[in-house]
């Protein structure tokens, strides 16, 4: 009878911290892999575009600003891919609505449309981004990168700094 109680206490108590764990994740804050070599040197420094990194960085994601989607120039983002909806991509906005963005590769100007962003990997030679396939419906964003918590050695705050010359202009 004893052994009884016991699992069902038990059984309770993990359904409860899952549940409380399973909210806590999806309404304010998760913890991602950042995976390849598209965000260096932010974010797995270490990696190259061939090998990869033997180890990964793991980024704390905060969701608030999904909240009327409160976001600047330079935040890091996550969002799910617009070809895939199983892929999460990490990636720098560069480009809020109506801004205007030089593509790299020709004379051209992109405009961003209303409800959308431009994104770019911080390693460009390495990076699938808004330059190949336009640009990201906001409604795919699912948080913003705010601190990197492992490995223990590169703990920190994720700057939301962009290059002078990848700045957009409105």
């Amino acid at each position: 009878m004893a052994s009884h109680s016991f699992l069902w206490g038990f059984g309770k108590k993990f359904f409860t911290f899952g549940l409380i764990g399973l909210t806590v994740s999806d309404r304010y804050a998760s913890i991602l892999p950042v995976r390849g070599a598209s965000m260096s040197p932010t974010f797995n420094p270490g990696s190259n575009s061939f090998g990869g990194s033997l180890f990964d960085d793991y980024v704390l994601v905060e969701k608030f600003c999904l909240d009327k989607y409160k976001f600047s120039r330079g935040d890091v983002i996550v969002f799910r891919s617009p070809w895939n909806h199983k892929e999460k991509h990490v990636k720098r906005i560069i480009g809020l609505p109506g801004d205007w963005i030089g593509t790299h590769s020709s004379y051209d100007a992109v405009k961003v449309p209303d409800g959308h962003c431009w994104v770019e990997g911080d390693n460009l030679s390495s990076s699938m981004d808004s330059r190949s396939v336009g640009p990201i419906p906001l409604g795919l964003v699912q948080g913003r990168v705010t601190h990197i918590v492992w490995p223990p050695q590169r703990l920190g705050v994720v700057e939301g700094n962009i290059h002078e010359d990848r700045l957009s202009s409105s």
